[in-house]
């Protein structure tokens, strides 16, 4: 039976992030993950926005122009809200690039990394496990911390485009039939276009696939792909950050922790910054042995910053039929409306802060 210091389960950016910290400050790390290859099973859409552009050393290689320009469209898709940031606000990233670049970073940091190998078969104690294995997580059920229990199913469809006459744009359409308790969304940077949507569900009108080929349709403006088109999909958790996620045995980031927006579904940003916490507040423990350490990684406190959006999360989730959308546009062409969809969608927020 191997022994090493950290056992990190699943290597998606939570995970290799996690561990690149940890294996540079001289801890025996290593890394499980039950795909064979990183640049399958990729469910996150790789959008990055500004301030973990800002923050991070992102490969900037690997990532699409900057979007700054948002569009908010009703279920009607008339007249729709646009909104433009003097910032770059968004790049979206050739995400099975980005792993590479995170993988080979926590190799060349000393972290060990097996693929092909599931949890908890790998054959390893560890004194400390952190668990970066997705919304479902069995780490989280092994060491009996908080599970994720509210979820939105999404799919998207990503391919090569040809040069745009028109600025990278961001188009959102919220319409309750087509993506219930959320939106459909059309990306298109003039280098990529990733096509869209998600929603609850129970609540759904017919299969992902077909609702996703009727917006193809129905949207206007959706490119025509120049290559293969490769889809993606999976579940979001929309709950907020899960309160226990920490214990004696181990941690929870990424998905595992519910460590991504309740209102945006954005999680890149926070699950950067919840694993150099993670990374910080394990070093500690493991050196000194005590558990109270553990306190600094509080999902109760951290789900705190998540009041407002859970509630707005609430009031999208109860809207049931394309009236009320219409109706709420009507308050987003407000000035005080268009200040606070600018907020959501181009705020310096975000949590925790870096570590």
């Amino acid at each position: 039976m191997e022994s090493v210091d950290v056992l990190v389960v699943g290597a998606g950016l939570a995970g290799l992030h996690t561990a690149r910290l940890l294996a540079s400050r001289g801890f025996d790390v290593l890394v499980c993950e039950r795909r064979t290859r990183l640049d399958t099973g990729i469910r996150t859409t790789g959008i990055f926005v500004r301030r973990t552009l800002e923050d991070f050393a992102l490969p900037h290689r690997h990532l699409g122009p900057a979007v700054r320009r948002v569009v908010l469209h009703p279920p009607s898709l008339r007249a729709p809200v646009e909104l433009v940031s003097p910032r770059d606000e968004y790049r979206v990233a050739d995400m099975a690039a980005v792993y590479a670049h995170a993988l080979s970073g926590a190799e060349a940091a000393g972290a060990r990394v097996r693929l092909g190998v599931p949890y908890p078969s790998a054959g390893v104690t560890a004194r400390f496990t952190v668990g970066a294995d997705g919304a479902r997580s069995a780490v989280a059920r092994r060491l009996g911390l908080d599970a994720n229990r509210r979820f939105l199913v999404g799919v998207e469809d990503v391919f090569p485009v040809g040069p745009s006459a028109s600025a990278p744009t961001f188009h959102c359409v919220l319409d309750p039939r087509l993506a219930p308790g959320y939106l459909a969304w059309l990306v298109d940077d003039g280098h990529e276009a990733h096509v869209g949507l998600a929603g609850h569900p129970d609540r759904l009108a017919a299969p992902l696939p077909r609702l996703l080929r009727s917006f193809h349709q129905r949207f206007p403006g959706v490119p025509t792909p120049t290559g293969p088109v490769r889809r993606r999909g999976g579940l979001i958790p929309v709950g907020g950050v899960l309160r226990r996620i920490a214990c004696p045995e181990g941690l929870l980031v990424g998905d595992a922790a519910g460590a991504v927006s309740p209102l945006t579904a954005g999680g890149l940003d926070p699950c950067l910054r919840m694993a150099g916490l993670a990374a910080a507040v394990t070093g500690d423990y493991l050196r000194t042995g005590d558990p109270s350490v553990l306190r600094r990684y509080d999902g109760g406190a951290l789900r705190a910053r998540f009041r407002l959006r859970l509630l707005l999360r609430g009031a999208l989730s109860r809207t049931r039929g394309p009236a009320a959308t219409e109706a709420a546009f009507a308050l987003l062409r407000t000035p005080l409306g268009r200040a606070a969809a600018s907020r959501v969608l181009f705020g310096d927020g975000s949590f925790p802060d870096r570590a």
